[in-house]
């Protein structure tokens, strides 16, 4: 009885491994920078929303690492869409090359602004707030064309 029930266990841990994504694979790669972008701007968001207390150090700081983030993850799409793995992307991702870097070209524009504003001192929520903005419409803008819900 034992060894069944150990067996079984053994069958359900090798069987919940199989979904996972490869950390070393390109969408294993954009997937964590993906996730890194959005605890940074959400904490971003966070503080100006209230949610948090307002740092000037920590929001110079989130604004310079998400700048550096939001340039990172688009090396890691390959030419051809990978036929394993769970991608949140959708097949037009690889049809529309030009119009998804023409995203990701307005998210590093975004970002860069956000990162100089972060600069300014003394730092204003209220005036973080408009590139803020400008940073969750452009990840919106891709998400809405490129990303499956």
């Amino acid at each position: 009885m034992k060894s069944k029930l150990l067996l079984g266990l053994l069958a359900v841990t090798l069987l919940a491994g199989c979904d996972r994504v490869d950390p070393n694979s390109p969408l294993g790669k954009r997937q964590a920078l993906f996730e890194e972008m959005l605890r940074t701007s959400e904490d971003l968001g966070g503080m100006l929303r209230g949610r948090l207390s307002f740092n000037e150090q920590r929001f110079a700081e989130g604004a310079a690492k998400l700048d550096e983030l939001s340039r990172q993850p688009w090396q890691h799409f390959p030419q051809v869409r990978e036929s394993d793995g769970d991608s949140q992307a959708r097949d037009e991702v690889w049809q529309r090359q030009e119009r998804f870097q023409q995203l990701a070209r307005e998210l590093e524009a975004a970002t860069a602004e956000l990162r100089g504003a972060a600069q300014v001192k003394p730092l204003k929520a209220r005036a973080l707030e408009a590139p803020v903005a400008k940073v969750e419409a452009a990840c919106k803008a891709c998400h809405e064309e490129f990303r499956i819900y």
